[in-house]
């Protein structure tokens, strides 16, 4: 699919949605463009969400998370 055919079926599905998604995609549209890929992400995150973040790799540093593969191991068994 060239440019041109990407930019009419993104036209075409934006022109459908209804206005409360239409503003909710101009909203992810805006801030895809306007970011920078150098921003840090860190500071779009909520501190609650850092909070969390900073707290997951506290545990994994002194050994009290679980290992991905031991996590991973257990779902295969119960669902695979």
């Amino acid at each position: 699919m060239d440019t041109s055919e990407l930019k009419l079926k993104l036209f075409r599905q934006i022109d459908s949605l209804e206005k409360s998604k239409l503003q909710q995609v101009y909203d992810m549209v805006l801030k895809l463009v306007q970011k920078d890929s150098s921003i840090n992400q860190w500071d779009d995150l909520s501190k609650a969400q850092q909070q969390g973040l900073l707290d997951a790799i506290d545990e994994m540093n002194t050994s009290e998370g679980i290992d991905h593969q031991a996590v991973i191991d257990k779902y295969k068994q119960k669902y695979g």
